[in-house]
């Protein structure tokens, strides 16, 4: 394997990642429980109804964006003159955006069969979506200036706010409306926090409006705000279809195992906005990129690697929390769980690739792959959601993480100019498997499930070590900062 990166370069960068992952360790997991107890209160019906409004709204939020943050940090980091230049027209472009998404939501709502309450529950949970995104874009700036101890502090700002609220409602009562308005109070709080400390960092922005300046902004974003689009239908349209087409109950079951799901991507989401915009920096740069790749690869794959066959062979007691669902409940959510966790796994072997292709000029390509994968999912979910519901709804996601990641990997060995390293990701699978069979092998013992995953872990240790996936010298080098 080519050397990596200076190890002192590598070093930082490590520590920078180990602070978000760290943060975010101790901060997902405490909501994910607090969100599971919610679940359990207000029942599967209930919940199921507001992770499809969730959904839908974020799809739009996500849109008001129009690539705006992602075409900012590429800016920013590598074009210094770019914030005094440009970045006061993005502020009023991008609040203006945000006006315009959550009437959009709203709108949507309408046509897609939602009346009364339901609409007005959509109007609260889309205003605060569309504000944390908002806010997200705030703080892109920070993450553009190198400012990755900050941003980590911040990506679970609004995790520890929600916490602390929900907690302080249990004694009230759980519903779906006061859960619904702790949520937005959260997000308000955290976005006059992104905004104070974007001040702090990088400085006052006296905004302006040059309509020249907007068409061309817009013009160059457009390319981000497709790819933005077309990830977040591909997310998340398979909530309000399920919620839609079969029922909210069976939206409750997938919002059951998805929350799991999505708490582990969380590593991956939170890592890989670090890579884009180093790949971003060094875009004219390949040598450093595949770098890049290579040490990135190792950082998000080798984690998951052990979590998700946790999850493969003893899923089912993540959900010891519902103790108002029956054993078919239990049994439905666990079946959907370890399905979206192979997805999970595909992910955290090719979603960087994603991030390199994102960073250089193959923005349009990966465009077209997802969309791809969009009209996929959708044609799958019109066939198989009315019948089978929740489980469809995973293998269908599956299928199209598969799909996609494919893509991603001959793109970049076909028209990147980083090498695929061929030899790691088959010596990460050969860890996988080893892995698989061993734990297999400890089921048959008839262990207590955390005697045999502290048994697992020593193995998948063992095996790390064994194939190369951490050489004890690298460690010792970036201790000593050489």
């Amino acid at each position: 394997m080519p050397a990596l990166l200076a190890a002192a370069h590598i070093k930082r960068f490590l520590g920078n990642i180990s602070l978000v992952v760290l943060l975010n360790v101790l901060v997902k997991p405490g909501w994910v429980l607090l969100e599971n107890l919610v679940q359990d209160r207000v029942g599967h019906a209930a919940f199921g109804l507001f992770t499809a409004l969730s959904s839908l709204t974020l799809v739009l939020a996500t849109f008001s964006d129009l690539g705006l943050t992602h075409y900012s940090v590429k800016r920013l980091a590598g074009e210094p003159g770019f914030f005094a230049d440009t970045f006061p027209v993005l502020m009023p472009l991008r609040a203006g955006l945000t006006g315009l998404a959550l009437a959009a939501m709203v709108g949507l709502g309408w046509l897609v069969g939602y009346r009364g309450h339901e609409l007005a529950l959509l109007a609260v949970i889309g205003g605060s979506l569309a504000l944390t995104q908002y806010g997200l874009f705030l703080r892109g700036t920070l993450q553009a200036r190198q400012h990755f101890n900050t941003d980590a502090l911040l990506s679970v700002l609004e995790k520890v706010l929600l916490v602390g609220l929900v907690l302080a409602l249990l004694p009230l009562g759980v519903t779906l409306e006061r859960y619904v308005g702790v949520r937005a109070v959260a997000v308000v709080l955290t976005t006059a926090v992104f905004y104070g400390l974007m001040r702090h960092f990088v400085g006052r922005v006296r905004s302006r409006w040059q309509w020249p300046q907007v068409r061309t902004l817009l013009r160059e974003a457009a390319p981000f705000a497709i790819i933005t689009l077309l990830y977040g239908v591909n997310e998340r349209v398979d909530m309000v279809m399920l919620e839609r087409l079969a029922s909210p109950t069976e939206a409750g079951y997938y919002a059951g195992a998805y929350r799991w799901a999505d708490a582990l991507m969380m590593y991956i989401w939170t890592v890989l906005p670090l890579f884009f915009a180093r790949f971003a920096a060094a875009q004219h740069q390949p040598a450093e990129q595949q770098q890049l790749l290579w040490f990135g690869q190792r950082v998000v794959t080798v984690p998951m690697l052990f979590v998700c066959a946790f999850v493969l062979f003893r899923g089912e007691v993540l959900f010891w929390q519902f103790q108002n669902s029956s054993a078919a409940e239990i049994a439905r959510m666990s079946w959907c769980l370890k399905i979206l966790f192979l997805n999970v796994l595909v992910h955290s072997f090719f979603a960087l690739y994603a991030s390199l292709l994102n960073s250089t000029r193959f923005v349009g390509a990966v465009s077209k792959l997802v969309g791809a994968s969009v009209v996929l999912n959708v044609g799958l979910n019109l066939l198989l959601l009315p019948r089978f519901g929740a489980v469809a709804a995973a293998w269908n996601t599956l299928a199209c993480a598969v799909f996609v990641s494919v893509c991603y990997l001959w793109l970049t060995h076909r028209r990147a100019e980083v090498a695929v390293p061929w030899a790691l990701l088959g010596r990460l699978l050969a860890v996988l498997a080893a892995l698989c069979a061993g734990w297999y092998g400890l089921q048959q013992l008839g262990l207590s499930w955390w005697l045999e995953t502290a048994v697992a872990g020593l193995l998948f240790g063992g095996l790390v070590l064994g194939l190369g996936l951490l050489h004890p010298r690298e460690l010792r080098q970036l201790r000593a900062g050489k």
